[in-house]
């Protein structure tokens, strides 16, 4: 319900293949090396706090996708779905999240 008034998520670009192990509380993390994207992170938005780590290159099974809106604001496909502990589904899309 406060994800409805608190502004939209944002995006912190760092120079490194992985994310850092310390996490912003509400925004994403995007690891890029060079022009390549490797992964981005974030604590689950339910709450819960659980550290969510999503790899963006191909080869990777599964992978997300990041593309960002004015503003910084990030949208990731497909949506993120954890099937264990807090069970949260949901979407990010101009750094507001969407529960499916």
């Amino acid at each position: 319900m406060l994800e409805n008034v608190l502004p939209a998520r944002r995006i912190t670009i760092i120079d490194a293949d992985t994310p850092p192990q310390k996490l912003p509380w509400r925004n994403l993390v995007l690891a890029r090396e060079g022009s390549e994207n490797w992964a981005v992170a974030f604590r689950c938005p339910c709450g819960c706090g659980k550290r969510l780590e999503l790899l963006l290159i191909k080869e990777a099974k599964p992978n997300w996708s990041i593309s960002m809106s004015k503003g910084e604001k990030p949208t990731l496909h497909p949506s993120i779905w954890l099937k264990a502990g807090c069970n949260s589904h949901f979407w990010i899309r101009d750094g507001k999240v969407f529960w499916v």
